[in-house]
């Protein structure tokens, strides 16, 4: 495959990054403290969304990161290798990471909503915990196709 035929798919991941990192730097500590202005008893909610949403973010990157490295491989032509199949299951790794931190997280975002009257934050986060699950399962899928591909492609290269 001709190198930088995925400099498209490339680009998208740098783009889906570049909105996370804003949310990460400009919006998050606003949602903490809305949270402590909501709960002045409970402040250390401020820290507890702090916690679960930069915790979020870790993962993202580093999935970000294996996609990446995933594409690097595609234009290499070890795309059906070992190390395809590992940044594959790093990816389903660090979703289902996603999804169970903000499942944990699910409480505070059902607070906010509760005192806030608004409903939609409480389907933000539903909206997160599925999307990171369908993005597990597809990795799955993709990684055991994967295997598969290269069982039978090492196959052959035996009876050749």
């Amino acid at each position: 495959m001709k190198r930088g035929s995925t400099l498209f798919l490339k680009i998208a991941l740098i783009v889906i990054g570049m909105p996370i990192l804003a949310l990460c730097i400009f919006v998050v500590p606003g949602i903490g403290e809305f949270a402590a202005e909501l709960y002045p008893e409970f402040a250390y909610l401020k820290y507890l969304i702090l916690i679960v949403m930069y915790a979020a973010a870790i993962p993202f990157y580093f999935a970000l990161y294996q996609a990446f490295k995933l594409l690097s491989y595609i234009d290499k032509n070890k795309a059906f290798s070992a190390i395809s199949v590992t940044a594959l299951k790093n990816i389903k790794y660090c979703a289902i990471v996603i999804s169970t931190l903000y499942v944990v997280g699910l409480p505070l975002f059902y607070l906010l909503a509760e005192r806030d009257d608004a409903p939609g934050i409480i389907v933000l986060g539903m909206v997160i915990i599925f999307a990171s699950m369908v993005i597990a399962f597809f990795a799955a899928v993709l990684q055991k196709l994967l295997q598969e591909a290269i069982r039978i492609k090492s196959e052959n290269d035996l009876t050749v």
